[in-house]
């Protein structure tokens, strides 16, 4: 019976990734987002929440690169770092991710996403954004270049023209 209890804990040494992966990402965290459901706390809720998410992902990632993740020797065991980074409560690792990553996405989606580009309306939607666009152009163009605009809006305002757009006018 030792050699047998021997070759079973070699077994289960051999496919620790293949059993601890399952424990680790969905066992406890099923578990522990069952409690978060039953506290009154929203910081557990957060934690759990971004942690099904970034599983999502996770899962999504590998299934869409599957072909490519096959070839990589050491991915079940950097996946099963990465979950137990995210997953135990030492750590918070989802909650982690959560207040670096994606709430500054959601909160000012223009400091993390770096294919945003402003709409017209959204361009100079404050007072510091009009000021720097006014620097840019006095940097670019000079500081007369910047005083002719200003004037030709001052005019074209009083005589409730296009003076600005009206590339005859003289002032």
């Amino acid at each position: 019976m030792g050699s047998g209890a021997g070759s079973f804990l070699k077994v289960l040494l051999k496919n620790f990734d293949v059993l601890a992966g399952p424990v680790f990402s969905l066992v406890y965290p099923l578990y522990a987002s069952i409690r978060a459901i039953e506290t009154k706390s929203p910081v557990d809720d957060q934690q759990w929440l971004t942690y099904w998410v970034l599983y999502s992902m996770i899962t999504l990632f590998e299934l869409t690169f599957a072909k490519v993740i096959e070839w990589i020797p050491i991915w079940p065991y950097a996946k099963l770092i990465v979950t137990c980074w995210l997953v135990i409560p030492y750590f918070s690792g989802a909650a982690y991710v959560y207040e670096h990553f994606v709430r500054p996405f959601f909160v000012n989606p223009q400091t993390i996403n770096i294919w945003y580009v402003p709409r017209k309306k959204d361009a100079l939607k404050n007072p510091e954004d009009i000021l720097t666009a006014a620097e840019k152009y006095i940097e670019e163009h000079g500081t007369e270049a910047f005083e002719n605009i200003i004037h030709k809006a001052d005019r074209s305002q009083r005589s409730g023209g296009n003076a600005i757009f009206d590339d005859n006018y003289r002032y």
